[in-house]
């Protein structure tokens, strides 16, 4: 490219970065202007401060996450230049507020990723700018022309020589964003309607999480006030999906959303705990249903014979001492049906058992005081009491009811007979005492699989407001602490330092996980929709992302469609790779039950990761899944042809691969689970399928796919997976 497209283009992108350096210093400066203003104040005061430095904060790490790559294009509507648009990850104007930087995802860039040669709109020419740092490195440039005629083999790929510059480039360990080389096919999905369910199929390969990443950018570039307000959920298959993808949103300019797996769906656990596929099977199953509601209405049964009670108090005052009363079996089933018959769940149902039991109690003993025994003679008139009547006015009565609500003793036998429980009460009482063997265990930690029935419990049960606002407050000043430190830590970042360093900064900065949350102290409350949402149990989102769906259970989806009454989601998966043995065998099954027909399907077709060789390899496994299924089309060949190796030391394997550089991805079956090392920021990795799912490397030693493909009913699917992570080089260690 001649150097003085590359000196023009300096010159333009050094005043981008002085613009951006003029804006996030004025910023600073506002920032520190409205801290030092301290906590006094009016509560209005109070509150608009806390907002102000809120946006603050949000614009400054904006601009800091485009500190790389801030522009990456250019578009020209002349054959001269002069009439031209740079494209970038966020927008700059100037004084004037007239464009500088259009970002990528304003209606004016779109021609940048949608114009062709054969139907290139508007736009002449098109150029990809790569830049190391603030300094340009190169410019692929395109002309678009009316005229072309566009070769028969010709995918439709736009940018072709940066996209693929990208593809072939060695992995880093972190998944980066596709703003530059974003396809056609992927921005009609990334851009299409926010409301309703969206459904992206795509085979390995084809961008699905991407697509799905900046799908979130792109919602809450265009629907900023609800989203923010209402926050985007992400949800992902596990821990070291979450850390590959962390840096994506973040370098998009966009922080204010909330990472996390099933696993951290009920706020205040980590659900870790590790358990077989067949019984994960069984807890995500809908017959979890039906054994949850027995199980809680086995804890409101009449026992077999009448419960005494010695009370705890003295009751002095209405002349009784402690006393022992019976709770016999007719008014405790009697109160049983009162409080059923009120239709409330379990928690918020007891208050009419209590009153029950309270009331014939209060009776009970008012009666031991003795009946007047002048009630049937006249004082005068017809005004005699009637025979019967207590000794105890009803004030009296009302006072001995007080006093039982107060009785220790009496309250440890209602919990006997209605407990108040919390999920995890219920749930691991149920697990140590339940008669079905599979489900059988002491209490312990939980399991992904536990949280949807910790969820559903919680339905159930019913909660206890104040409890919950309590449990919600003492989370979110967790997170607030969090929050605190991530800004002074931001305040550390240096714009100088090398795109890795960068990059560990973004970690540990921009972007939290759930699992992160809730290990920290208490500092402030100046929290984003998303990281409440962490908190609360009944919080719902204003969209829902979900990627690898096809593995969620179908009591998981349950849970997910609590926190999206909207039904806007976002859901990126392919079928034929469901490993789970509860996921998902066709979208129609997991969507019916929730929207009926009401769901859209997007189907992405480019394999934009997987060399044709290696495809054709795992096309022989994805025939032997269903023959009907279509593998997606390989844009590449690297040349080099899967490897089938016999007998060879797993070390010496590595080893070859680690000289010819790249990250190494070695997938290994469960039963070899334990040598695991899941570092993504190592050279080698070792993970199970599981764990390897949405992740690629450039090399991939698939061990014993044997095992792989025999341990799970499911096991076709999974060394289809095992086959698909490599960019660029597969072997199969047998």
């Amino acid at each position: 490219m001649p150097s003085d497209n590359i000196s023009q283009e300096q010159e333009i992108i050094s005043g981008l970065y002085e613009r951006l350096d003029t804006l996030r210093d004025q910023a600073a400066q506002r920032l520190d202007e409205t801290m030092q203003g301290g906590p006094g104040g009016t509560h209005q005061a109070r509150s608009e401060r806390d907002s102000a430095v809120s946006q603050l904060r949000q614009q400054i790490r904006q601009w800091d996450a485009a500190e790389h790559g801030l522009c990456f294009g250019r578009i020209d509507f002349d054959a001269s230049g002069d009439d031209r648009l740079h494209i970038g990850r966020i927008g700059l104007f100037d004084d004037d507020y007239e464009p500088l930087l259009i970002d990528w995802r304003a209606p004016a860039a779109r021609p940048f990723y949608l114009a062709t040669a054969a139907a290139p709109g508007p736009v002449r020419r098109r150029r990809h700018i790569r830049t190391r740092l603030r300094e340009v490195t190169g410019v692929d440039e395109e002309i678009l022309d009316l005229s072309a005629v566009q070769d028969a083999s010709d995918q439709g790929l736009v940018g072709e020589a940066a996209l693929l510059g990208a593809l072939n480039a060695n992995r880093t360990g972190h998944m980066k964003d596709i703003v530059e080389t974003i396809q056609a096919e992927q921005d009609r999905i990334i851009r299409a309607p926010l409301s309703g369910v969206l459904v992206v199929q795509g085979g390995p390969g084809t961008g699905k999480t991407a697509v799905a990443l900046h799908r979130a950018a792109y919602l809450l570039y265009t629907h900023r006030e609800s989203l923010t307000r209402q926050g985007v959920l992400i949800l992902g298959p596990n821990e070291t999906f979450l850390r590959y993808i962390s840096q994506v949103l973040p370098g998009l300019g966009e922080t204010s959303v909330l990472l996390c797996t099933l696993g951290d769906l009920f706020p205040g656990l980590r659900a870790r705990r590790e358990e077989s596929a067949e019984l994960a099977r069984f807890k995500g199953s809908l017959e979890m249903l039906a054994i949850l509601r027995e199980a809680i209405a086995a804890r409101q049964q009449v026992p077999p014979a009448d419960v005494e009670v010695l009370l705890s108090d003295t009751h002095e005052g209405l002349g009784y001492q402690r006393e022992k009363v019976a709770i016999d079996r007719e008014t405790i089933g009697r109160a049983i049906g009162i409080a059923r018959q009120s239709g409330k769940p379990h928690n918020l149902a007891r208050p009419f058992f209590t009153e029950e039991i309270i009331a014939t109690l209060a009776r009970q003993i008012a009666e031991l005081q003795g009946f007047d025994p002048f009630a049937g003679e006249a004082l005068g008139g017809d005004d005699a009491p009637g025979e019967g009547t207590l000794l105890l006015d009803d004030n009296d009565v009302a006072e001995i009811r007080r006093e039982l609500r107060e009785d220790t003793e009496l309250a440890a036998a209602m919990d006997e007979l209605w407990p108040k429980l919390t999920p995890q009460r219920f749930l691991a009482e149920f697990y140590a005492t339940t008669d079905i063997e599979a489900l059988r265990r002491e209490p312990g930690d939980w399991s992904p699989a536990d949280v949807p029935l910790l969820d559903e419990a919680a339905e159930l049960l019913g909660e206890d407001e104040e409890e919950a606002r309590a449990l919600t407050a003492r989370l979110r000043r967790q997170i607030a602490y969090a929050e605190g430190v991530l800004d002074i830590s931001a305040g550390s970042v240096s714009t100088d330092v090398e795109v890795g360093e960068e990059a560990e900064v973004l970690v540990a900065t921009d972007i939290l996980s759930a699992s992160e949350l809730a290990e920290r102290q208490v500092v402030t409350e100046d929290l984003t929709a998303s990281q409440r949402a962490a908190t609360d149990r009944k919080w719902t989102f204003g969209h829902v992302i979900i990627d690898e769906a096809q593995e969620l259970s179908p009591m998981a989806w349950r849970l997910l469609m609590r926190r999206t009454p909207s039904r806007s989601m976002t859901v990126a998966g392919d079928v034929a790779q469901t490993g789970d043995l509860g996921g998902a065998r066709s979208w129609g099954e997991v969507f019916e039950p929730f929207v009926a027909q009401r769901w859209r399907l997007a189907e992405l077709t480019v394999n934009y990761r997987t060399p044709a060789e290696i495809m054709e390899l795992a096309a022989e496994v994805l025939a032997e899944i269903d023959p009907s299924l279509r593998p997606p089309d390989s844009v590449r060949a690297s040349g080099v042809p899967p490897r089938e190796i016999f007998g060879r030391k797993l070390q010496d394997v590595i080893a070859e691969e680690a000289a010819l550089g790249g990250k190494i991805g070695v997938i290994v079956p469960q039963a070899k689970a334990a040598e695991r090392s899941a570092d993504l920021d190592s050279q080698v990795a070792i993970l199970t399928v599981r764990e390897a799912k949405g992740l690629e490397f450039d090399s991939v030693i698939v061990v014993d796919p044997d095992a792989i493909k025999s341990e799970s009913p499911r096991g076709r699917n999974d060394l289809y997976v095992a086959l698909t992570r490599a960019t660029q080089r597969l072997t199969l260690l047998r």
